[in-house]
């Protein structure tokens, strides 16, 4: 007999691509019968039903594939680039997805040096990290066969006095008279608090826009009022002060990302393909920016960070925030500067998405910068050292000192090699000699002198937070992150001080 070879039935549904809320069937393939050497494949689809919460938990295995990758802040960024740059293509017209929930996740893995925050080092040594950020970033573009732009720097006429358009110099400047040691203006902070307080579930906050009437007499108010102290802010509605922070961000003589790094901006989006390569980019340009603009830009996006995590409540997504708020951080200036933002606007917003994301990242100083700033600082040290060694008077002076060496006496303060000496103003025990082990921590030698001082009254329960500081040597001051391991500490410094005091304040 001749083998009839039959084609496979197809559902109904498969043909014409109807889809309910039926539910959903699986496939289980039948073995074809023989009888007498005849095939007969004849392959009636046998269904089983499946429930639609295995869907669901299909679904939901499919998106939890998405890992956590780790970042090292303690290699070169430039060094760490191996693709040549002509295996690479042009991404300048690649379509940005939008889908925020596409973002990769990342993590910062912590060395036994641990993490240091910008506001953890001194102003002395950030303008070191801003020099030394543009020569890797330039080297980093290189590297990815990229051509770094910088767009010049125009003086404009800027207002010394008032709020609005005024820079953010001048603005603390002014209100460290009253408040030292503050770090973003005060009207900037009234702003994000009265938002912060009131507006995060406002629906479409930072996106519907207020009465541009109403917006324009609080403005002239609060530039009356807000020095003395009595404008009240109860009054002011949620649009409206949305529509006041926009305002005072965008009329800032300098934006909070300068003009001059622009470029700089637009090309990590339209010719760096992978994501990890624009984080580490966009982490240069912010240790490029200036330290009033980093802290203000800070306190901005931890507030923007806030309105996406209610994004259930104000319909705000992290897409549409970036939308919003990039027009008033990426200013064009110029002729053609309406134009050039509309074109870019969708770049832009992508790096505003990126700072939102990982705000966290972004505002840690990389180690091997802090790396390279030591030595800077033993280089000037040794400079400074040799020229010391061609005056006459210093050098009778350590001609003295040698001599004196020659009889050393060993006295009670004296510290063995590997011994610090922590001191503790704030504490009624000031100083303690401790020798730290591969596992000391940072944070068990501030627990140490809380065990040794405990609180025996109001006062000293009411003690602020303390941290361990590295002073001089090879540093000027640096916060120690808790999880710090001392002894890789002290031999990356061994000619540090060591301070337990009250931690600086990042922003405000």
């Amino acid at each position: 007999m001749r083998k009839k070879n039959k084609h496979t039935i197809r559902d109904v549904r498969d043909i014409f691509g109807i889809h309910n809320s039926s539910p959903t069937f699986e496939t289980i393939s039948v073995l074809p019968v023989t009888t007498n050497g005849i095939d007969f494949s004849v392959q009636n689809p046998d269904w089983k039903m499946v429930s639609s919460s295995d869907c669901m938990e299909y679904k939901l295995n499919k998106g939890s594939q998405l890992e956590k990758e780790e970042l090292s802040l303690e290699i070169s960024f430039s060094e760490s680039i191996t693709v040549p740059p002509k295996h690479r293509e042009c991404h300048k017209s690649q379509r940005l997805k939008k889908d925020d929930s596409a973002l990769p996740k990342y993590t910062i893995r912590k060395s036994r040096l641990g993490l240091t925050e910008v506001g953890d080092l001194s102003p002395e040594d950030m303008k070191k990290i801003r020099y030394l950020s543009l020569i890797e970033l330039t080297a980093v573009y290189d590297a990815l066969g990229i051509e770094l732009k910088r767009n010049r720097t125009e003086r404009m006429k800027r207002r010394e006095n008032g709020l609005f358009g005024v820079p953010l110099a001048v603005l603390l400047e002014n209100d460290q008279k009253k408040f030292p040691g503050i770090k973003v203006p005060l009207i900037f902070q009234k702003l994000l608090l009265k938002l912060e307080e009131t507006g995060l579930e406002t629906e479409g906050i930072l996106r519907v826009p207020g009465s541009a009437c109403r917006v324009k007499s609080l403005r002239q108010e609060i530039e009356a009022k807000f020095d003395e102290d009595t404008f009240d802010w109860d009054q002011v509605r949620n649009n409206d002060a949305a529509g006041l922070l926009k305002m005072f961000v965008r009329e800032l003589p300098s934006p909070l990302f300068p003009v001059e790094y622009l470029p700089a901006f637009i090309t990590l989006v339209e010719k760096i393909p992978k994501t990890k390569l624009q984080l580490q980019a966009l982490h240069l340009l912010i240790m490029l920016l200036p330290e009033s603009s980093r802290d203000a830009a800070k306190a901005l996006l931890q507030f923007l960070k806030k309105v996406v995590a209610n994004e259930n409540k104000n319909k705000m997504t992290l897409w549409n925030v970036s939308m919003i708020v990039a027009p008033n951080l990426f200013i064009c200036k110029g002729k053609h500067a309406n134009q050039e933002e509309m074109l870019a606007a969708a770049t832009t917003a992508h790096v505003v998405r990126l700072l939102i994301k990982y705000q966290d990242i972004l505002w840690m100083v990389p180690t091997f910068l802090i790396t390279q700033v030591r030595k800077m600082n033993e280089a000037a040290m040794n400079n400074m050292k040799k020229q010391l060694m061609f005056d006459k008077g210093v050098r009778k002076l350590l001609r003295r000192k040698t001599m004196d060496r020659e009889r050393p006496e060993r006295t009670e303060s004296d510290i063995p090699e590997g011994v610090i000496r922590v001191h503790a103003p704030l504490h009624s025990k000031v100083s303690m000699a401790i020798q730290p082990n591969n596992q000391t921590k940072a944070k068990d030698i501030v627990a140490r002198f809380y065990y040794e001082n405990r609180p025996g009254s109001s006062e000293e329960l009411k003690m602020p937070i303390q941290s361990l500081y590295e002073i001089g040597g090879n540093i000027g001051e640096h916060c120690l992150d808790p999880d710090a391991y001392m002894l890789d500490v002290y031999r990356a410094n061994p000619q540090a001080e060591w301070v337990i005091k009250e931690k600086r304040s990042s922003i405000f």
